[in-house]
């Protein structure tokens, strides 16, 4: 009997202990769905409410002279929460939008794969297609009413008052999966910049979004706001930018341009405003809006010479004979010349079975004579005197002093422009080479043709323009920068402060002075005539880099020679001399923005150099 009321007893206790793990597993349930899971209350919240975001305005854009240059057009999304669409009539829908059923079918599906779309629910708005016009949407509107679920958001494209500077203003497209990771901001069909300053500056120019909650009736139909708008929010207008850009040098800068390929920067040397930077070819930016963008951008990157490619930033090219004036002002500093000291030239420079070709000038030549007529030679002579001197250890620490001279003037390393995908260049210090040589024990004679910018050494045409400028400044710069100004905001402290280099301000007087000197002419001759405009005191250097095909031409210069306005570099790729070339265009762009205009003398040079198709054959093989 005993026996039998024990296993009653156990029977009851298992009995009660699945009871209890029912009851605990509806538990776990009904928290999970309650409290964890916001389907139900979604739900919910859908049947009785529809919060509808309210977009800001993005910011506009101006050049430094108040000129509109990007500012938005209403444009038009349209939405549709799932879980209302009832009876959509496919085929009509897609009349209406003028799309093909193909297209339909294939967007619902990838708005439902949650690896495509993450946010997805049934219960919220699921963007369908973005960006329509007034015109598109109206067709739209007129049978919505036949559509539901479907619904029209407001929304803003960017439209341009000019065809130009499209590398600088980039564009905005439609937010990436691993954007919206990123930033909480961002929701599946919100728009984010993508290149140029709308990607530097996203963060200004979005804005803040908005909200209003409305009241839905039994049958979904909107009745209005909920609480009389107590908890709507209104949204903030991004913040507007002004530029540093002067438009219309910008856009003679590219008119000069066309049919060829390189790049120009111009830089404003006491503020680091940058006045003027394109990369050529270029590509007018209303053509990367709305839903044309992806075809637009498919077939410039079809394009040979790489037109969505920023030169100005990202192309390292070999500096030249610009980089004559960072190798003389190294040489100065370090004693290794003084003011006075000539070297022979006779057409080249000769050091044992070594010979670098030089053009004719009288012999022997000082240091600023040396600029004005750009003698190969004198460069040579003094990177090999340095490199064996005996103030080094040997030519592994001599390199390692002169690249910290390049750093310091802006070379070789990121400046920090406020642009996207900017590149170093190259400024090879011992290491590079002594694990080239295998050997610390390596002379001049071996890295010679570093001596006038060729070789190893590498630097962007932004890089040539902020050693114009630091030249100009007689020793100092400030990072350059496109933007000016930010509404209500101030600019980062590196856009205001100078950076000095680690040469005496004393030494680059004579740099201007041989810089002038190319312009005006020397007694042992120039190489930048072609800039030589009444009135303008223009200080320039030529640059004539080798290169696998023709000769890129160069040119970098500032004015005026004294309180100077603008620095600028030019690089055209494949056009043979700095002085064909370079210098002309170098010389028209000073004129426009010191005088406003060019000299109706000289007003002929611009449809001829506009003209002339300089495009290599390397890139049109392609």
């Amino acid at each position: 009997m005993a026996n039998k009321d024990y296993k009653l007893e156990r029977r009851k206790l298992v009995i009660a202990g699945i009871a209890i793990v029912i009851v605990l597993i509806y538990c776990v349930r009904l928290f999970n769905l309650q409290i964890l899971t916001e389907d139900y209350k979604k739900n919910a919240d859908s049947n009785a409410f529809m919060n509808k975001t309210l977009y800001p305005s993005r910011g506009a854009i101006y050049d430094r002279n108040g000129k509109l240059m990007v500012f938005n057009q209403p444009a038009y999304d349209i939405t549709f929460i799932p879980r209302e669409i009832v009876d959509l009539d496919t085929a009509d829908f897609c009349r209406t939008l003028n799309i093909e059923p193909e297209y339909f079918l294939k967007r619902m599906k990838d708005i439902r794969d949650r690896k495509l779309n993450p946010g997805y629910s049934r219960y919220t708005h699921q963007v369908f297609t973005t960006q329509l016009s007034a015109e598109e949407i109206g067709v739209f509107q007129e049978k919505r009413f036949k559509f539901s679920g479907f619904y029209v958001q407001r929304r803003t494209i960017r439209q341009y008052s000019y065809n130009s500077a499209a590398h600088v203003l980039g564009d905005i497209a439609e937010v990436s999966k691993k954007e919206m990771d990123n930033d909480d901001y961002y929701s599946r069909g919100d728009y984010i910049g993508k290149l140029g300053i709308e990607r530097s500056y996203e963060k200004y120019l979005r804005g803040e979004k908005g909200a209003e909650v409305l009241l839905r009736d039994a049958h979904g139909r909107i009745q209005g706001k909920y609480k009389d708008g107590a908890l709507d929010r209104k949204p903030e207008a991004g913040k507007n930018l002004t530029l540093g850009l002067d438009i219309e040098l910008q856009m003679l800068a590219e008119k000069l341009m066309e049919n060829k390929v390189g790049a120009v920067v111009a830089i404003e040397p006491e503020t680091g405003e940058i006045l003027c930077i394109l990369s050529a070819p270029a590509y007018n930016p209303s053509i990367m809006v709305g839903r044309q963008r992806g075809e637009s951008q498919r077939e410039l990157l079809k394009e040979p010479t790489t037109p969505l490619y920023n030169r100005s930033i990202m192309s390292s090219y070999p500096p030249g004979s610009t980089f004559k004036t960072a190798q003389g002002l190294t040489f100065l500093q370090e004693g290794i010349i003084n003011k006075e000291t000539a070297f022979p030239c006779h057409h080249a420079f000769v050091y044992g079975g070594l010979k670098v070709g030089c053009h004719g000038h009288g012999t022997p030549i000082p240091f600023i004579p040396s600029l004005s007529t750009s003698c190969n030679a004198y460069y040579c002579w003094g990177l090999v005197r340095m490199l064996a001197d005996n103030k080094y250890k040997n030519g592994h620490a001599a390199m390692d002093v002169w690249k910290e001279y390049m750093t310091s003037m802006g070379l070789g390393e990121k400046l920090g422009v406020d642009l996207p995908g900017e590149k170093d260049g190259l400024m090879p210090d011992g290491k590079y080479y002594s694990d080239r040589f295998h050997t610390e024990n390596w002379g001049g004679l071996r890295i010679i043709s570093t001596a006038i910018g060729q070789g190893e050494v590498q630097a962007t045409p932004i890089q040539i323009a902020n050693l114009a400028a630091t030249i100009a400044n007689r020793g100092y710069f400030i990072t350059p920068h496109v933007v000016k100004g930010i509404e209500d905001n101030e600019l980062e402290e590196k856009y205001r402060v100078p950076r000095y280099t680690k040469v005496d301000s004393k030494y680059y007087d004579y740099v201007v002075e041989g810089m002038r000197g190319a312009v005006v002419g020397s007694p042992y001759g120039a190489t930048c005539r072609g800039a030589n405009i009444p009135g303008l005191d223009i200080c320039g250097k030529t640059g004539t880099a080798q290169n696998k095909g023709k000769d890129h031409s160069i040119f970098m210069g500032f004015a005026p020679m004294d309180n100077p306005k603008i620095a600028i570099s030019v690089y055209v790729e494949n056009g043979g001399f700095g002085a064909r070339w370079a210098v002309p265009i170098g010389a028209l762009l000073i004129e426009k923005y010191l005088t406003g205009d060019i000299a109706p003398e000289r007003k002929d040079q611009i449809e001829y150099i506009s003209n002339a198709n300089l495009i290599s054959h390397e890139y049109t093989k392609k």
